[in-house]
């Protein structure tokens, strides 16, 4: 596996921005990137169903959980529906569950922490909207490069043919 996140900050410094909370990696993909679709949701995983149905290519779910890890806001049956429709991976604010069936799906899956409790639906939550973790903004539209080493945010998308 290539260290993607060293390669850009040494040819990209001054366009990324590395997001300082430490993620970990639960997916089978340990390196992926796309454009960020984002949602706010706390302890409700409803729109995150609707989200992953719709045609993932070339983008990457951030969900902002505010931090929690007492309920998961990802499984395997959304996870699988999220390779289904071809999402490059899913950030978590929060917490996953299905941690084993997760490892093995063709997904790139980064959270805070695994949680055996499933969400609450009362259809609550935004999409699309800015979040703000530790300080940092992070905006749909936006661009995210994650490996082991970490996770980078770019307001544009980068050309790592030149990498």
């Amino acid at each position: 596996m290539k260290d993607l996140l060293p390669d850009i900050c040494d040819k990209y410094e001054e366009s990324v921005q590395l997001l300082e909370q430490e993620y970990k990696d639960y997916g089978h993909k340990k390196s992926f990137y796309g454009e960020l679709v984002t949602l706010r949701c706390f302890h409700d995983n409803s729109l995150v169903r609707d989200i992953v149905s719709e045609n993932g290519k070339g983008k990457v779910l951030f969900i902002d959980g505010n931090g929690s890890c007492k309920r998961a806001l990802l499984g395997d049956k959304l996870a699988m529906l999220a390779v289904k429709n071809g999402w490059e991976g899913i950030i978590v604010h929060g917490a996953v569950r299905d941690i084993a069936t997760l490892s093995g799906l063709k997904l790139g899956v980064k959270a805070l922490g695994a949680c055996p409790f499933k969400t609450e639906k009362r259809g609550a939550g935004e999409a699309n909207v800015g979040l703000t973790i530790h300080n940092q903004m992070i905006q749909p539209g936006d661009y995210v490069y994650a490996d082991l080493n970490g996770v980078l945010l770019s307001p544009e998308a980068l050309d790592l043919s030149k990498l």
